[in-house]
């Protein structure tokens, strides 16, 4: 099984592109997620990082099995540290697919799925895994449809998952969509794209009037970015 950074697979030195099996154990992804993210951190070009998942035959329902909650925080912390890269991040997943797979395909920025996509939600003894999944979950489609999946629901097929917004493209060629996809968005892959990221995310709960200030902030930088004077580095909204 291969789990670390790969660039293969992105013609023209495009991006990072990391093989993942969804059924591997949470130490192995850990490492696998913070080593890419290592990686692109290193880059100074426009970078974009794919995650592509494998199917594998026989995928656990359980997740994440036997690990201690140290363990779990590691993983935790490499699924924000990918979210707030100031690289684009496409996810590419086909087949069925276990408990990670949901994780890491709420935070990237584009997913993209084959055909026969079917994510086995992660359970254990009947009930949802308690991480950041529901979190995202309630912040990326709201609370009624989150509710409905992490108490009834046992798998998310792909007809649901595009509808949700879990998948914002299906193709039978991953290979080629991947590709057209690092081509279009790794031309927004900088840390600009990491500012708008933030600001949507905090759209979802901020007051007008709290937002307003941080929104305004990013517009003068932006300003002067368009004018040709270039602000100095500043830490994005938080």
């Amino acid at each position: 099984m291969k789990t670390g950074p790969d660039r293969t697979g992105l013609p023209g030195e495009l991006g990072i592109l990391v093989r993942l099996d969804g059924g591997s154990p949470l130490p192995e992804l850990t490492a696998a997620l913070d080593a890419v993210c290592e990686q692109a951190g290193e880059r100074g070009e426009r970078t974009v990082v794919v995650l592509r998942f494998t199917p594998a035959p026989h995928q656990p329902r359980e997740w994440p099995g036997g690990v201690s909650i140290q363990e779990v925080k590691r993983w935790e912390r490499a699924v924000r540290r990918l979210e707030r890269l100031d690289h684009v991040n496409i996810a590419a997943v086909e087949g069925t697919c276990g408990g990670p797979v949901l994780d890491l395909l709420l935070a990237a920025d584009y997913r993209i799925a084959g055909p026969d996509l079917r994510l086995l939600l992660p359970v254990n003894e009947g009930h949802f895994w308690p991480g950041m999944t529901l979190y995202r979950l309630v912040q990326h489609i709201g609370l009624a449809r989150a509710r409905r999946i992490v108490l009834w629901d046992s798998a998310i097929e792909l007809g649901d998952a595009t509808e949700l917004g879990i998948v914002d493209q299906v193709s039978e060629d991953l290979t080629e969509a991947v590709h057209t996809a690092a081509v279009l968005r790794g031309r927004l892959s900088d840390r600009e794209t990491r500012i708008r990221r933030r600001l949507l995310e905090e759209a979802a709960s901020a007051e007008y009037e709290d937002a307003l200030g941080v929104h305004l902030a990013a517009c003068d930088r932006e300003l002067r970015r368009l004018s040709g004077n270039v602000p100095e580095p500043t830490e994005a909204p938080q």
